[in-house]
């Protein structure tokens, strides 16, 4: 999730101090004391989309040592640790942990210097460029508290440490291993992002949609090869191609309501060797993003009609159509409405009714905790945002200064105390207002 904006963070200025529960000392002193080190040994040490061998390894080492019944290799490399603590709900709270193929250039002391052969093959630089450092580290805080803490709740959390959600894969690879059906099935899951778009201390929730869906579309346009100095003797795909990119735009902007959020992004144009040889293929990579499964579909399945009428306005034969493909995906987060507003009603209480602010979905970002909490699984979910960046530093930005570095860029960082003593004590609450004595909240009630 990538939220906010500069305005708004101008707003926080004048906040008043925040209320603080009386387990915050302990989850304070507790980074102070390992979780800071904790958080500076991931951040060093990021691993890419199901080659998180080291971090998960890591992950079943601390849950254990809260007392939670730990089992690796679930869904690749996922982690899943079971507490519990007699009868009652089932909570299920979720951390990924993959990072980028991205170089750092953040300028921490403990900055990534990482490399690593990715599941594509490809080797490349690492960076938690997302944040998902901050999310595994507070997810042991949250353990340590929760462990802590039994004389206050009763039922069973289920911490999952999720594999690839930067490729939208690890959630669906967890849910097939068995995550719903080995474990506990959840009555509840949460889950947090940390943003470096919004002043730490603050957190934000929806009370319906998070996220947007997200899907990576691979077009692959055939032609005829010929010489530079020869056009008319080819079917240029470069030149197909680049009529299909310009197309495309016409699906967003004159087949879907302007009151229905889209994008079709070409991200990536390959094609060719050489000044003077035209190729006879060329490749496009896509992102496509919606709020609603209906424009979503819609959107797919036009990419394939437009891609295929210019290949054909072009003379482009029936046998050599260009080829599309959707390579990996996930649906929209959409938040439970009644356990969203009893939740954030629970961070009001936990952080003060000044560090729970109106969410606003500012880009169409995307997130894989939606397959935890698809309507026909029945599970309610609760995704909410952490900031990450300290006030002084937006007031420097709106005075000149340097911008505030987005997720998956080299300058990404975040002030990790804050982010994660905010992200431990939201989630410690939040869990500790489901495991309460009374039934589960049914979702949509």
């Amino acid at each position: 999730m990538r939220f906010g904006s500069l305005t708004l963070a101008a707003a926080f200025a004048a906040s008043p101090a925040l209320a603080a529960p009386d387990y915050a000392p302990a989850v304070s002193a507790d980074y102070k004391a390992s979780l800071g080190a904790i958080f500076e040994t991931f951040h060093r040490n990021p691993e890419l989309s199901f080659r998180e061998t080291r971090t998960a390894a890591k992950m079943a080492a601390e849950l254990r040592k809260t007392g939670a019944v730990v089992t690796e290799g679930v869904g690749g490399t996922g982690v899943v640790g079971v507490m519990k603590n007699g009868d009652g709900p089932v909570v299920l709270v979720r951390a990924d942990m993959d990072g980028l193929p991205v170089e750092e250039r953040s300028g921490l002391l403990y900055a990534s210097k990482a490399r690593q052969v990715g599941a594509d093959g490809i080797e490349a630089p690492v960076m938690h460029a997302c944040g998902h450092d901050v999310h595994i580290t507070s997810m042991i805080g949250t353990a340590r508290r929760l462990a802590a803490m039994k004389d206050r709740w009763k039922g069973t959390v289920v911490f999952v440490v999720q594999p690839a959600e930067e490729r939208n894969g690890g959630a669906k690879a967890m849910l097939e291993d068995g995550l719903y059906t080995r474990f506990p099935k959840p009555d509840f899951a949460l889950a947090f992002h940390v943003t470096s778009m919004m002043p730490v201390g603050m957190v934000t929730a929806a009370e319906g949609i998070s996220s947007s869906s997200s899907d990576n579309v691979d077009v692959t346009v055939h032609g005829i090869g010929a010489h530079g100095a020869a056009p008319q003797m080819s079917k240029d795909p470069v030149y197909i191609a680049s009529q299909i990119v310009v197309a495309l735009q016409s699906i967003t902007s004159r087949e879907i309501s302007p009151f229905a959020p889209a994008v079709i992004t070409v991200g990536a144009f390959h094609s060719g060797s050489k000044h003077n040889i035209i190729s006879d293929r060329a490749d496009l990579q896509l992102t496509v993003r919606a709020n609603d499964e209906k424009t979503r579909s819609g959107l797919l399945a036009a990419i394939e009609r437009v891609a295929r009428g210019v290949a054909r306005t072009h003379g482009v034969s029936e046998d050599k159509m260009p080829e599309v493909k959707v390579s990996e995906g996930t649906p929209t987060t959409v938040n439970d409405p009644v356990l969203a507003k009893r939740l954030n009603g629970v961070m009001a209480h936990a952080l003060g009714p000044a560090a729970v602010v109106p969410f606003q979905q500012t880009t169409m970002s995307a997130e894989d905790f939606a397959y935890f909490v698809q309507p026909e699984l029945g599970v309610p979910g609760y995704y909410f945002n952490v900031g990450g960046t300290p006030l002084a530093t937006f007031a420097a930005a709106r005075s000149g200064g340097a911008p505030i570095p987005s997720h998956h860029s080299p300058l990404f960082k975040i002030d990790p105390e804050p982010s994660v003593t905010t992200g431990t004590i939201a989630m410690v609450a939040a869990v500790l207002d489901l495991l309460k004595s009374g039934p589960p909240v049914a979702a949509g009630q």
